[in-house]
Formats: C-alpha cells, structure tokens, sequence
C-alpha cells in the first residue's frame, strides 16, 4: 500500500502535549496515525523509494534533518510542562538547510512549507531523546484512530506517571536545572566523559575485488565507519552491526554509533543514489557493482559523495593512473618552409589536429592497446599484466581517437596555455592537456621568443635610422606575420609605430622578392580621417619611390594596383565600412588598423567591414589598447588572430571578470602571460625607450565654483535626483543619470555652456576655468610658447573660440566636422612658427584631436574637463609630448573642488594605480549606482567650493529653478 498525506498543511498535525506528535498518512480510503517516533523509520525508508509523493518526501527530509540535529546533540529543554526537548539555537549552515528544503520542489503545493518543516524538527527533537529508535524492519503500519501512547517522562525511573490527566507534574525546575548542567558540561572546552557525549561517526566506502570478479567486471563496495574524534578508529559496518561494542574484541563505538552511521549513509544515498541498496540490506555491510554501477560511481559518484564528506577508497592493486592528453599537430602532413613568406604555419587557412592520447603512469598506449581499450564495453580493463580502471569520458575520448580539427587561432592558444576545451563542454566545461606535436614545438618557440630574436637587418629602402626598441619591434612583428598571426603594436604615441609598420612593408617586400614573389602584396592602412595626411607624408620621407594612394573621397580607385607593385594604400574607417567588398578584392599582404581602438566595439557595421578584407597578416596600431574594458582587447585581437581567445562570452566569464572585479589577482597575471606573444607594448617612462625625450610636469588646478555656478548645481541635482528617483523603469533612469553627469560638468565648466547660451553673451567672470585659461595663455604667449586646449564638448570649444577672438588671442579650433585638407593645414600651421598664418593656441575637442597628431610645438596641453579614463587624457597629452620634443611640456588639468569633477579626479587616480587591464566602466557603471550613492557622488560638498565670501553659498540657495538666466 503506497501512503500519502491527507492535504497542505495536515501533512502533520502536532498533537497535545507537543511530545506526543503524530503523523497522518491516508491514501484516500484508510488513515494511519502514527507517533513520531513510530514513523520516523517509516518517513526514513519513503524517502529512499521511487514514486513517493512529494509531500511525503518533503516530511522524509525535515525528519532526517531533525535526526542529524539530534546526533548532533543541537537541542535542549523547552520551558513547557510537563518537560519537554526543542531544537537549540541553529547555525547558519542549518538555516539554509531548511530554507532549501522549504523551497524545494518538494514543498510544492504545501502551504507554509517552512512552517510544517520546522514543527517536524520540533517533534523529531522531541521525540528522539525519549527512546531508542525503532528498527525499521520491525515497523508496520496498520489503521488505526489517533492514539497517544504513553511515554516515558524524562525524570527519575522512580516517579509516578505524570502525563495523564489530572496527575501532578513533575517540577520543571528541578528537570531544567539538572538537564542544563548536564548540558552544559557535555558543551565545556575539554570534556572528557565520552558516555555522556553524543557518538559522532563518519562513513567512507572501500572497493574490492577479487581476480573472478574483475574478470567478470565488477567489484565489491565496503562500507566502513569511522570515530570523528579519533580518525585512527575504523571499523567495517558489518562489525559494528554484529557485533557488542563491550569488551576487548568489541568494535569500541558507542551504543547510538549505528544510527549516527545510518543517517550518515542516507545523505550519500541521496548523493549516489547506488547506495540505497545498502539500506535495503539489514546489515548494511557491502554491495556488488557492475558495469554499469561502476562507471556512475567514476563519473558522478566519486564526486557528489566527496561533497559529502564521503570517500571512496580503491585499492592499489586496481590502478587508476590511466591519463588522457589531447596531441597537437598539424591535420595533414608537416610541410616545409624553406622560405618565411610562404604561407605561415599559423596562417588563416590552416588546419591543426587535436588526436587523443592516452598513457598509464605517463607512458603512451600502444596502438593496439588503444583499440584494445576504445573496444572494451567494460570500465575495468586489463593493462599490461593490472588490472585499471577506465574513466567513462578517458573512454569515451578513445573511442573518438581523432576529436576534432582546429583552425589557427584556437591551435595557438592551445599551444601557448597547454589546455584546450573538450567539445561539447561550453564555456563552463572540461579542459584537457594538450601536448604540442614535435612538428609544432619549433615554430611555438619562434612564437614564444619573437619579440627576443636577434634583430633583422634594416630594409635597404628606409630612410630611417631606427632606434633599439624599434628594431626589436620590426623584429617581432616580421616573426609573427612570418608565421600568419597577426599582432597588436601598443607603444605610447609617439614612439613611432608608423615608421616601424613602413619597416615591415620594406622587410615583406624584400623576403618576396627573395623568394621570387611569393607573398607580396600591398598594405592597406585603415586610419580617422585625420591621420591619412600623417601616413602619406611618412612613407613619403621613410620610403621614397614606394607608390601610396589614398582610397578616400569620391574619386577614390583601386585601379591599376598591380602595376604599381607593393605599394601603400591609405583609406579612412568610413569609407572602408561603405567599401569594404570592394577592398576585399584585392589580395592584400598585410591589413593595418591603426587607432585600432576605432573598432573596440566588435558588433559595430565599422568592425565586421573590417574583418571581411582577407590579407596574408594583420597588425593593430593603438596607443590604448584598452580604454574601458577588457572586451576591447579581445576585439582588437580577436581581429588580428581569430580565434586565438575564444568567444567573446567566453572570454568575458574566464577572464574578463575576473580581472575588472579584482578578485583574482592572479588572473591578470596569467591573461598577461597569455596574450604577452601578440602584444608589444612600450612607454616613454621605459628605461632607454626615450632618455632624450624632456622632463613633462603635471599640475591639478583646484579651482571653485562661482555664485551662479552654485546656484545652477544645486537646483540641477535636486530637480534631477527628484526625477531619478520616480523613475518607473531602469532604462529611463538611465538616461536621466546620465544627464545629470553631462548637465553638472557643464556647469563646472560655464553656466553658458549648461544654459546654452551663444557666444554674444557675457563670459568672462562667470568661471574661475575662463579666468586660469587666460592667465595661462598670456603666460605661454610671453614666453613665445604654444599650448593645446582640449575640451570634451564642441559647444564648450565654440564658447572658449568666442572668448579668445574677444580677448585677441590668436588660435585655431579643429573638431569632428573638420575636412580632412583642412586638418592638415592646420597641424602644418601650428607646427611651423615662420608660418605667416601660424597661431600658437590651438583649440581641440577631444575625440578628434585627441589621437594621431604630432604637435610638438606646443609646450603646454590643458584639459578643461575631465574624461573617465585616465588613458583618453594621456593620449591626447602625447600629441605634444612624444618624440621629436625638445622643450619640457606642463600638463594643467581643471578641477572644480566639492563637485562632481573632483570626484571623477579620485576614480581617475585610483584607476591610474591598477594594472592597465583593470579598468572601470567611467558612466555607464555610474548609471548602476544606488539613488543614495548617486546623490553622495553628485552632492556639492561645502567648504572652499564656492568663489568668494563663505556665507554666499547659504545666500543663494534658495534659488529653486535653473530656467532663469543670470542677472534676470
């Protein structure tokens, strides 16, 4: 007869007094109402059993939880008459345990399922104590009416009986006072009365066989029993269920040792449910496995039982050391390269091998030992005179002999890191050890030490004079493209990367020709708009009689490309997005991308053009590899070597995360090691990189807001931070937190710029930035100096250009809408100081003048406002400090103290002090702020952040609207 609860919360029904708890079980027809004590072995032996109703194994559990409280010794007296036991404070570990058994799916339909859970514990407890447990071979189940049965109380033997009615009770006071100090000195540090102490056991498992039976395939399971407080103690089950634990040939545990191992052996039941036949048993001492059985326990026994505490003992005779590694090589057979431009070992279109090899103590198998073994339907296989037992998935592999074939960005990763994913596995899956094949290991070692060799000889063609660390540079981009990966140039602007890629042009070119031809091709530059000038002025001069074209503008042709030989041809990111299949055509040697970081998105129409023009290598130009995350990197490199770190979800979860949060601080040193073959990168503050270049100081301006500028920040964030939090749905709040960051740097700048106003308006004397930019430029103008202004905001540049043209100031302002003769015009006006037309202010917003151009005139660079990377700023810093500078430059950044500026100042400073992979997400990650840490961050602090009297910024508060103008 199957039982199950009558319905929700009747499952159990405590009875009075609490001691006599009861259990109903109905199965429509008939009721069973059995004592909690009665039905614990009942609710033991249900949860074991298949086809139990959900309900009844939501009891099962809550009563064996309450049994490992109870052995345990996790309860004491409750302050009730007649006496009785309650749970003792919990621990945490046990509160989860009922918070996951209440919220299982075995709770489903109960209503208050933590509420039944925890009367059950209660009764358990209760009952527990009072008797010996009830063999379950013993116990029946027959329908009866409710009864309660009489129960022991827990006093002296000799007092009367006390729970009928209308008998006196015993003195609960008297109860609870002997039962604490008993308690309590079985708790004390040091107690040493072991019969008073609960019996805590372990159990682990041992497996035997005998030579018939591994014939046969199977083997024997030994369950054996351990004292937790002497580890030494063991015994096997069989022993302790036989035998008396008195005397000297006794098994020593104590008389409850039994159902401590019980319970124990229940929970690995639960784990590998195999060992339910040893509960079954009446003396639950061993089991037989076969095949089958076997290979669970090897694939998910071993380890679910380990997270229980449980061990699986193998004996040294059945060996185990069976390993499986996966051989890298190429898929077809070696193939020789005499000459370096032959298509590369590592090259787009070749193919690698991951084959399967297996070894026992680190000897490989035979070929007729692997057939022998990928043949065998059994996991215990006879090697070499021993017996081993085989893993299901080292079998598995076996079987598949040659697993899968590569393309080269995944076999090199495998080469350098020495593991591999196992297909089918995801992103979360096993790895194996890969071993390279002995046709790989010399050209992994050319890999490896590319950026090390010997330099290559200069190419004859370069009118150039390369310094140490540009040679080394040509060097290790000639060994990688040689071997068909591409790289990522990642030195400081400045260092001259563009002078290094027209080396490796002249280099390829002259190898080609060496080799009659093969390889050669032209290089095609994919630049902004800004640097195409720079690039044909520079193969111009480093490379006389080299043809350059550029494929830009609406006469822009590809024809006759041929005839011209290896050549240049220069084209800007925009007009390759619109013709990329044109420039696919073209059988390109090399591919450049410089400012790659212009593709760090890789789902942007710019970065997938890009990656649609074939070439023989590819090589990636940037100075900020990484400008907020580490998915940036893995575009740029992803582009140069496909393949070479995975998928982009997956390189987000093994090691993106890890690294940005900081949590693993050994990650960032492993990814460096990683990605250390493919990207090379250099700083001016490198020893001898740069010992000429002069001394470049960097100075914060604290400066403070004005009245009006008070007056507008205050309102801003409270009417903003009002609307941020109504805010119905997270995308809109979004957009509003954003807006409050961009309308406070805003007004840190002018109140003409957050009001936007024109430049016929009034500026001078509304912010203290205005006032330091004229007094820094009257300062640079006397010395004869030159100064670059760069500001975030083209509206904030068009008030400051106003501004100048009224004070007289001569200059120049270059942003995103600028043609492209024109920047070149003027970079060549500011450049050159004889220049009739030359202006020594050059005025510039920050994306478009903040990469690619060499303004070395300029022995000032000021930030009117604050980027959120550290690495955007230096980088525009560098159009004037870099090489080919002889005068000392001064950086002055402007910060307006309390504000939101300042506070961007300390996460940049921060920032700088973490390793470059570890960046911050500068807005967006702002937008996820709390309402009450966002208001701390945008609050105006007091003190020194208003100019002028103390008391002026109390006075203007009551200003409540930032629609009005100033003076209205």
């Amino acid at each position: 007869m199957s039982f199950v609860p009558v319905s929700g919360p009747a499952l159990f029904r405590p009875a009075e007094p609490p001691r006599d708890g009861v259990v109903e079980f109905s199965d429509g027809a008939r009721t069973v109402v059995l004592p909690m004590r009665s039905a614990l072995p009942v609710l033991t032996r249900a949860q074991a059993r298949e086809g139990t109703h959900p309900s009844v194994s939501l009891l099962a559990g809550a009563a064996v939880l309450g049994m490992r409280l109870v052995a345990a010794g996790r309860f004491e007296p409750a302050d009730t008459v007649p006496p009785s036991w309650r749970v003792a404070p919990l621990t945490a570990e046990d509160r989860e345990r009922i918070d996951l058994l209440a919220g299982s799916r075995l709770a489903d339909g109960v209503e208050e399922p933590a509420d039944v859970v925890r009367r059950v514990l209660d009764a358990v407890v209760d009952a527990m104590p009072r008797s010996a447990p009830v063999a379950p071979s013993r116990t029946r189940l027959r329908p009866s009416r409710p009864t309660r049965p009489a129960v022991p109380p827990p006093a002296r033997p000799s007092a009367p009986e006390r729970s009928g009615v209308g008998s006196e009770p015993a003195d609960p006071d008297d109860f609870r006072a002997r039962l604490r100090a008993r308690i309590d000195r079985h708790r004390a540090p040091g107690a040493r009365d072991g019969a008073e102490l609960p019996q805590l056991v372990s159990i682990s498992l041992r497996v035997e066989a005998a030579e018939e039976e591994l014939v046969a395939g199977a083997v024997r399971l030994v369950l054996q029993v351990h004292d937790e407080r002497n580890p030494l103690h063991v015994c096997d089950a069989a022993l302790l269920w036989l035998e008396d634990g008195a005397g000297e040939g006794g098994h020593g545990f104590g008389d409850r040792a039994r159902t401590h191992a019980t319970i124990a052996l229940r929970a690995a039941a639960e784990a590998w449910p195999v060992l339910d036949r040893l509960l079954e048993l009446r003396v639950p001492d061993e089991i037989t496995l076969d095949g089958d059985e076997i290979a669970s326990l090897l694939q998910d026994g071993v380890g679910a039982l380990r997270e229980r505490g449980v061990d699986v003992l193998w004996p040294r005779s059945l060996g185990r050391d069976l390993t499986s590694t996966a051989v890298l090589d190429r898929a077809g057979p070696p193939q020789q390269q005499e000459e370096p431009l032959q298509e590369g070992v590592f090259n787009r279109e070749a193919l690698f091998a991951f084959r399967w090899q297996l070894a026992v103590g680190g000897d490989p198998l035979t070929e007729e030992e692997m057939e022998e073994l990928a043949g065998s339907a059994s996991p215990i296989l006879r090697l070499r005179g021993s017996w081993t037992v085989v893993d299901p998935a080292t079998a598995r592999k076996a079987r598949k002999r040659l697993l899968r074939t590569a393309h080269a960005g995944e076999a090199v990763a495998a080469a350098l890191t020495g593991v591999a994913p196992v297909p089918g596995a995801g992103s979360d899956g096993e790895q194996a050890e890969v071993v390279v094949g002995a046709s790989l290991l010399a050209d992994r070692q050319r890999l490896v030490e590319a950026s090390r060799r010997e330099p290559v000889p200069v190419p004859a063609g370069l009118t150039a004079t390369l310094r140490d660390y540009q040679r080394q540079g040509l060097t290790w981009l000639a060994e990688l493209t040689d071997l068909g990966v591409g790289a990522c140039l990642a030195d400081d602007m400045g260092l001259g990367k563009t002078v290094t890629l027209i080396a490796l042009h002249l280099h390829r070119a002259e190898q080609a020709r060496r080799s009659g031809g093969a390889g050669a091709g032209p290089t095609l530059v994919v630049c902004p708009a800004s640097l195409l000038g720079n690039w044909e002025a520079e193969v111009h001069r480093f490379a006389p009689g080299v043809p350059v074209r550029r494929f830009h503008g609406g006469e822009r042709s590809l024809a006759g490309l041929a005839r011209t030989g290896p050549g240049f041809v220069l084209t800007t990111y925009g007009t390759m997005r619109v013709s990329a299949a044109e420039l696919a055509t073209v059988p390109w040697g090399l591919v450049v991308a410089d400012e790659a970081q212009h593709v760090k998105n890789p789902r942007s129409t710019t970065a997938r053009a890009l990656r649609t023009i074939p070439s023989a290598a590819r090589v990636a130009l940037t100075g900020t590899p990484v400008e907020n995350d580490l998915s940036e990197l893995w575009a740029i490199l992803d582009w140069a070597t496909p393949g070479l770190l995975g998928s982009r979800n997956a390189f987000r979860k093994v090691w993106a995360a890890p690294i940005e949060s900081g949590l693993e601080p050994t990650k960032a040193r492993q990814f460096a090691d990683l990605i250390d073959p493919f990207l090379l990168r250099r700083r001016k503050t490198d020893p001898g990189i740069a010992p000429e270049l002069p001394a470049k100081t960097e100075t914060d301006h604290p400066l403070s807001l004005t009245r009006e500028q008070v007056v507008l920040y205050e309102a801003f964030v409270r009417d903003t931070m009002a609307r941020v939090e109504r805010a119905e749905d997270e995308a809109t709040r979004r957009g509003l937190v954003l807006m409050l960051l961009t309308g406070l740097k805003q007004i840190c700048n002018h109140p003409a710029h957050f009001l936007k106003q024109s430049g016929a308006v009034r500026l001078a004397g509304r912010s203290e930035k205005l006032d330091l930019i004229d007094e820094l430029l009257a300062t640079v103008l006397a010395e004869d100096g030159a100064a670059l202004i760069f500001t975030q905001y083209v509206e904030m540049a068009r008030l400051l250009q106003a501004h100048l043209t009224h004070t007289g100031v001569p200059h120049q302002f270059l942003h995103g809408g600028t043609p492209v003769r024109e920047r070149e015009a003027m970079v060549r006006r500011f450049q050159d100081p004889e220049d009739p037309d030359s202006v020594p202010v050059f005025l510039l917003s920050l994306k478009a003048g903040g990469t690619g151009l060499n303004l070395t005139r300029a022995d000032h660079v000021i930030h009117l406002d604050r980027w959120w990377n550290p690495a955007v700023e230096e980088q525009a810093t560098d159009r004037a400090y870099r090489i080919g500078q002889t005068r000392p430059v001064q950086v002055h950044r402007m910060i307006t103290r309390g504000t939101v500026e300042e506070k961007i100042a300390e996460l940049l400073a921060r920032k700088r002090a973490l390793a470059d992979a570890v960046l911050a997400r500068g807005e967006a990650a702002l937008t996820e702020l709390s309402n009450a840490d966002l208001r701390d961050f945008v609050a105006l602090r007091s003190g020194d952040s208003v100019a002028g009297r103390p008391g002026d910024s109390a006075a203007l508060r009551s200003g409540d609207s930032v629609a009005g103008r100033p003076g209205d």
